[in-house]
């Protein structure tokens, strides 16, 4: 949910650090959940709670990190390059060039927090505005406060600093309520604000949390508990990567659920998947990329789907694999079908055990329901693909297309020779290797001629026999 405020918000979103407890040379923000990278899902919250436009503070990794964010979010974010490390102040103030100049707020948030809550951020805002002080800040209260810096408190309770972890007294250490490090400032105080922080501290570096000391003096810090502290936890390896994906992915399928589709427990959906009302996801399912399910399809038990649309009532048996294709309504699939790219498996079509389709166009109510590859090609309305069939369309240099008219009938164990055309309603008897068009309303039959030799079995198996 969006908060209604007259004046812009810009989120700006700390991304610049090395991560090397990922152990990784890929960027820790770059490392995915969900089938997104972690800092895009950053990046989505902040949007999705309003802010207008978005700066991310780049470092390590920088032209990969930045390459990806164009390409996922366009001109709604911008980067700016903090050269060397340090601190989080110097990372925000290497931000400021690139604010908008009527931005009315910014909200701080570190890009390894994928599991933000939109609205938690919101509501932040709103306590801004709320507020007469410059500053609003999230805490939160944990077990082991270890690492975090810890909030302090005078004895009206009101926020006048945070201690960070190494610089904190053994009194100040054993405070639970501590920063995760999400805030909303007004613009011009925190311009004015990061002037003033040094290196004074046991890093040696310039610390953003020095912000909320100086606010405290200029009409207060407003304070928000969060209702998920678990939401604000930052990753910082592989373990806590995983941990999270899991809870990103329960938080997807209880989302669709609450619309109406059926989502078994060890499913897997990616952000940016979409299912409609009264489709069926069954168990061990992953569904990728931008992958859409249609109302009513079911999607049985182990398949992978990967950026292919479902229409309304198509079902996909266990074990389908598909990549960027698209299935019509009340289609059958499977099961141990593969779909690959570019396949058009249209209305009331079948493709079925062992069937493999690339660049193929199975036109309504037509079936190739066993063992086949079908490669490069064009099948009518109505026709019939037969087991083992395999559209030959590589000649070691080029592909070539294999056209099937409507009704047409194809044998078993049939070999098309592409480039080849098969008429509408022709037949193409079992066992046939096509070399050329065949006619509409033709037979078209191509297999050597069967020879029987009365009694020769037994002699023929007397001989193998002596020679073993």
């Amino acid at each position: 949910m969006t908060a209604d405020h007259a004046a812009p918000l810009t989120a700006v979103i700390l991304a610049a650090g090395q991560g090397t407890r990922m152990k990784s040379p890929l960027p820790k923000v770059l490392h995915q959940l969900c089938g997104r990278p972690m800092v895009h899902h950053v990046v989505d919250a902040a949007l999705r709670a309003g802010a207008a436009d978005v700066v991310v503070v780049v470092g390590h990794g920088r032209d990969e990190v930045t390459s990806q964010l164009t390409a996922a979010f366009g001109d709604r974010v911008r980067t700016a390059v903090q050269e060397t490390q340090r601190g989080t102040g110097d990372a925000v103030r290497c931000a400021l060039p690139q604010l908008r100049a009527d931005a009315h707020a910014v909200l701080l948030l570190c890009g390894d927090t994928p599991l933000l809550h939109p609205d938690e951020l919101s509501h932040l805002w709103t306590a801004l505005d709320a507020a007469r002080g410059p500053l609003a800040m999230l805490t939160m209260n944990v077990a082991d406060p270890t690492g975090y810096g810890r909030i302090l408190r005078d004895a009206e309770g009101q926020v006048i600093g945070i201690r960070e972890h190494k610089d904190a007294s053994p009194a100040e250490r054993a405070i639970t309520e501590v920063n995760p490090g999400v805030y909303v400032a007004r613009t011009d105080f925190l311009r004015e604000a990061l002037t003033r922080i040094t290196t004074d501290n046991a890093q040696g570096e310039l610390y953003l949390t020095d912000i909320v000391a100086q606010a405290a003096t200029a009409g207060g810090t407003a304070s928000l508990a969060s209702r998920d502290p678990g939401s604000l936890a930052g990753i910082n390896d592989r373990a806590q990567l995983a941990a999270a994906e899991d809870i990103l992915y329960a938080r997807i399928a209880d989302g669709f659920r609450r619309k109406g589709a059926t989502i078994r427990a060890s499913a897997r959906i990616d952000a940016g998947v979409d299912i409609e009302p009264d489709a069926v996801i069954e168990h061990h399912v992953v569904l990728r990329g931008a992958t859409r399910i249609g109302a009513g399809a079911l999607v049985d038990v182990g398949s992978v789907l990967t950026d292919v649309t479902v229409a309304a009532g198509a079902a996909l048996k266990p074990y389908t694999v598909g990549q960027r294709s698209t299935i019509g309504e009340a289609a059958q699939i499977g099961p141990f079908s593969h779909l690959r790219p570019d396949s058009e498996i249209h209305a009331e079509a079948h493709i079925g055990n062992f069937v493999e389709t690339k660049k193929t166009v199975v036109r309504r109510g037509a079936k190739a329901n066993h063992l086949a590859y079908l490669g490069d090609g064009d099948i009518g309305e109505g026709a019939n693909v037969g087991a083992g069939t395999i559209f030959c369309n590589y000649d070691g240099f080029k592909k070539h297309r294999t056209e099937i008219g409507p009704g047409a009938f194809i044998g078993s164990d049939s070999q098309l020779i592409a480039p080849v055309r098969i008429g509408a309603g022709a037949y193409v008897g079992t066992g046939t290797t096509v070399t050329r068009d065949v006619p509409d309303d033709a037979l078209a039959i191509g297999r050597a001629k069967q020879e029987n030799k009365e009694g020769y079995a037994s002699r023929l198996k007397a001989r193998l026999k002596a020679g073993k």
